[in-house]
């Protein structure tokens, strides 16, 4: 009985030993983000009910190559992805001071364009400019020919970044496709309780402006009321990263595959033999790195809403700030 018994204390010393001495590499999330993006609170966008990360979360996330139908649209366009737009402002002019909360842009388009041109097709897409108030997201511009309208700006110093984009919002990254200015609104008389609600570029204008014969016009000019920003001014020479991609709502083909594109500044990426990086993370989660300027394509968000961070980190990994605006969240949506 006693030999019984000592053999039973003998097996369960043994499964306490076994179990002290597991290796770390079996802890739950081994080597988890630690850094900003700390983990996710419980029921937060992109996670399931007891906090843990879902599908949808950058753990589960893979890079692919280009979309089939993106690649297959390149070759459709003929020169124009090899082109090279610039884009010039033409009002407002740097430095200037505007008394209305409605600042009106307008852009000119140079460069070599092998037939590239700002249009908005039957389908609602088509090339396009890229207008940023401050470090809010773009909104489209489509047609050069009539102006742009941000509406509801309010009192203050104020930045416009500007460069050409594609059809899928893939943006050109030759010299002279991205403009920045400064602009003061005063008593322009905005409404600062009345924030944007949308990320749609639905024309919201006066209905009373005539169209012309283009069949690319409207009958009231682009536009849309911005939010009040919370960045702080820019130093133009220091490195700038302005966030793109992603932003608003995904849908069917669209969500299969989504691109991350940024467009720098005073700044060059490790793999293009400079010394910074581009870090990215999703719902909070692991912290990856984009290391050559060019977009990349998620493949698997999940259904639902999905947070994005994208910052500008130099060679240690630290955050380059500059005004607030090289560490960018947006909230997207993907209905598949």
């Amino acid at each position: 009985m006693r030999s019984t018994k000592f053999l039973i204390l003998l097996a369960v010393l043994g499964i306490f030993s076994a179990c002290r001495d597991m290796p770390e590499s079996h802890q739950i999330n081994p080597g988890g983000y630690t850094g900003e993006n700390k983990a996710p609170h419980q029921n937060s966008p992109g996670h399931g009910a007891e906090g843990q990360q879902s599908e949808g979360g950058s753990g589960h996330l893979t890079e692919v190559s280009r979309p089939q139908m993106i690649a297959e649209q390149m070759k459709s366009r003929g020169e124009q992805d090899n082109a090279a737009p610039s884009v010039r402002v033409v009002e407002p002019a740097n430095g200037a001071t505007v008394s209305s909360s409605t600042v009106k842009v307008r852009l000119e388009l140079g460069g070599d364009l092998k037939g590239y041109r700002p249009m908005k097709d039957s389908s609602g897409m088509g090339n396009h400019i890229h207008v940023i108030l401050d470090n809010q997201p773009y909104e489209a511009y489509y047609n050069l020919e009539q102006e742009f309208e941000l509406r509801n700006v309010a009192d203050g110093e104020h930045t416009l970044r500007f460069f050409p984009s594609r059809p899928w919002h893939e943006s050109y990254k030759n010299a002279g496709a991205f403009q920045i200015i400064r602009f003061t609104v005063q008593n322009g008389g905005g409404d600062a309780t009345k924030p944007t609600t949308t990320n749609s570029n639905q024309m919201m204008g006066n209905a009373n402006i005539k169209s012309n014969s283009n069949a690319n016009s409207v009958a009231s000019p682009e536009g849309k009321a911005m939010e009040k920003s919370t960045a702080g001014a820019v130093d133009l020479a220091k490195p700038l990263l302005t966030y793109s991609r992603p932003k608003g709502e995904y849908k069917g083909a669209e969500a299969e595959a989504i691109m991350i594109d940024f467009w720098l500044l005073n700044a060059k990426l490790a793999g293009d033999g400079g010394e910074y990086h581009v870090r990215y993370s999703v719902d909070g989660g692991e912290a990856k790195m984009i290391d050559k300027w060019q977009p990349i394509w998620l493949k698997g968000f999940t259904e639902g809403k999905h947070s994005v961070r994208v910052e500008l980190v130099d060679k240690n990994g630290n955050l380059v700030d500059n005004g607030g605006y090289n560490s960018t969240t947006r909230e997207i949506t993907v209905a598949k």
